[in-house]
């Protein structure tokens, strides 16, 4: 009893993790806004494109006004001079179309920073660094007053979205960010690199899994009450 005890707590306890770092996850966005002081400014790239799109300024970030599912949607972001020595994560603005990280003594932005985000157009950098994937990711860069500039980011699979020499066989590929693509499994197909055949089996994975998951609750649930009662 104690063994299956032990091994409740474990998956109560997995689950509380799960759910804070899905929190922390979500507040990435905000933070983002507020990794300098300020606010984004007029007759700036950020500035000129968040009222053409008509959108909200919160802090440094534009935020997207309109019906969508998230109020809190980033489509700009300025962190121009803002004394930045490095860049890290951006993961909560994934969603922007412009970012402006130029003046900034930046050395180096690895590639990894601007992965899944697929609405990235326009890209403004210190001018000593070069555009996340290259020439193959944009359809246009120059360097213009001090600042490099990387236009209208590339599908790095086939125009047609068919299948792709770089995913295996019975997938497609699909666009995760400048430089950066990922493959589906083609319809009918699951698996391993996709080779298996026919529908993915949910009901034999998943109802299994929600079984288990509900007779664990309920043994955890018995287990508290016990010890609120001993107590």
């Amino acid at each position: 009893m104690k063994v299956l005890v032990s091994w409740c707590e474990a998956v109560a306890l997995i689950f509380i993790l799960k759910l804070y770092f899905n929190a922390s996850y979500q507040l990435t966005g905000l933070q983002v806004c507020s990794l300098c002081g300020g606010t984004v400014q007029n007759n700036t790239y950020v500035g000129d494109f968040c009222t053409l799109s008509a959108g909200r300024i919160d802090k440094r970030c534009c935020l997207a006004n309109d019906n969508s599912s998230d109020p809190e949607r980033i489509i700009g972001l300025d962190l121009s001079s803002c004394s930045l020595t490095q860049m890290e994560d951006l993961s909560g603005a994934s969603t922007v179309v412009v970012i402006d990280l130029s003046l900034n003594p930046i050395t180096n932005i690895s590639d990894k920073v601007f992965q899944g985000f697929l609405d990235l157009k326009f890209l403004i950098l210190p001018e000593h660094i070069a555009c996340p994937g290259g020439n193959a990711s944009w359809q246009q860069m120059d360097v213009k007053q001090g600042k490099q500039l990387c236009k209208d980011q590339k599908n790095m699979c086939n125009q047609t979205g068919q299948m792709s020499m770089n995913c295996p066989e019975n997938s497609l590929c699909g666009p995760y960010g400048p430089g950066f693509f990922e493959c589906h499994c083609a319809e009918n197909y699951h698996g391993y690199k996709c080779l298996r055949q026919a529908e993915f089996p949910a009901l034999k994975v998943f109802g299994p899994l929600a079984a288990s998951t509900v007779v664990i609750s309920f043994l955890l649930w018995i287990t508290q009450r016990r010890k609120a009662k001993s107590l």
